[in-house]
């Protein structure tokens, strides 16, 4: 994930000035434990944003999926096949116009959110299960 990396980025330079810095090395593996210390404290911040919002994502489509109406358990598996089928036609040469650069992120974007969605469902509850335990 990029956040990692933009943590790690934001720490590095810091630890390389740590490194040149005319101290003991005792005192210079003190600023570093604090160094790392800090970056796993921003690093389990994130992951613990990123589970909160996976969960929150997860209730939506549980409760769609759930929901009292036909249409609203139904319309993200309905969107999906829509875009199949007009994927299966512009792949096939039937559609008037290709289909544009914008439909195919769409299609990636709904695709990737619906599956995400449907993994996390399965999957969050796990996940919190573990890093309560810690």
């Amino acid at each position: 994930m990029k956040i990692f990396e933009f943590i790690s980025g934001i720490l590095k330079p810091v630890s390389e000035i740590i490194d040149n810095v005319h101290t003991s090395e005792e005192e210079r593996l003190k600023i570093k434990e604090s160094l790392f210390s800090l970056q796993t404290k921003m690093t389990m911040q994130v992951m613990n944003y990123e589970s909160k919002l996976l969960e929150s994502k997860t209730k939506i489509i549980t409760a769609e999926a759930n929901g009292q109406s036909w249409m609203q358990r139904n319309w993200r598996p309905i969107t999906m096949l829509t875009f199949l089928v007009l994927v299966v036609l512009d792949t096939m040469g039937y559609t008037e116009f290709r289909l544009s650069g914008e439909a195919w992120t769409l299609l990636q974007l709904g695709l990737g959110g619906y599956v995400v969605g449907r993994s996390a469902e399965k999957i969050i509850p796990q996940v919190a299960q573990v890093m309560k335990k810690d």
